[in-house]
């Protein structure tokens, strides 16, 4: 008899711990109302900022990472909007600024006219996907993060001196081209309250363009991509 006590004391000692460890968010376990009231508990799973349901506006501006031979800048705007806590939409509009740098200049002093194209401007939507949430303890400061993905579609308008580049040299007005491509973003935000987060994005878009050879026009199209890493303000509403 007393061997059957002990194996249900430690069954019901090992259960216990188990049933605490799965409680669901709305469990007693897991919202610690067994605590103080004045006393406020965080773990990682509770989320102390949501999403869900806001709307935000972000404010920024970085670099363009991609083209040898172009140096840019951008300024960039985002309207968002949250309808679960891992799943949304973004509008983007993006003015890009820049201008040929000195690699462009040392090459052409060769004789030899390089192919630039540069990004103006881009506009487009994409849908979000936060599957990332966690919280990091620096110097007894707790700072909160997500991580969101974005996948949608841009039109963007580019600059480029193809007509140049196809003559190797001579004076041609450079050409202004609209394309339609494949957009996708990666950013972490980090909240500094419930109504303001910072943003790091890496925005890139993936658009056909036309070849350019060095004696015909061809009319084949290849890949050309764009890459804008930016920091931004987030504001919640």
């Amino acid at each position: 008899m007393n061997k059957k006590f002990y194996l249900l004391a430690v069954m019901i000692y090992l259960v216990v711990p188990i049933s605490k460890s799965f409680a669901s968010e709305g469990s007693t376990y897991y919202n610690f109302s067994w605590l103080d009231p004045d006393k406020e508990v965080y773990v990682l799973q509770n989320r102390k900022y949501r999403k869900k349901s806001r709307v935000y506006l972000t404010f920024g501006g970085g670099i363009t990472t991609s083209g040898a031979f172009v140096t840019a800048q951008n300024g960039q705007g985002r309207l968002g909007y949250f309808f679960s806590e891992s799943f949304g939409v973004e509008l983007l509009y993006s003015a890009n600024f820049g201008s040929t740098n000195s690699t462009f200049d040392a090459v052409k002093a060769l004789r030899v006219v390089p192919l630039y194209r540069r990004t103006k401007n881009y506009f487009g939507g994409m849908l979000l996907w936060s599957p990332f949430y966690s919280k990091i303890n620096t110097f007894n400061i707790v700072m909160y993060y997500d991580w969101v993905f974005g996948l949608g579609a841009a039109r963007t308008q580019e600059e480029n001196n193809r007509l140049e580049f196809l003559n190797n040299g001579g004076n041609h007005n450079k050409q202004v081209e609209d394309h339609t491509g494949v957009m996708w973003n990666t950013h972490i935000r980090w909240y500094l309250s419930k109504l303001v987060a910072l943003r790091m994005d890496l925005t890139a878009i993936h658009y056909k363009v036309q070849k350019a050879g060095f004696r015909t026009l061809e009319t084949k199209k290849t890949w050309n991509d764009n890459f804008d890493l930016t920091a931004s303000l987030q504001f919640s509403f």
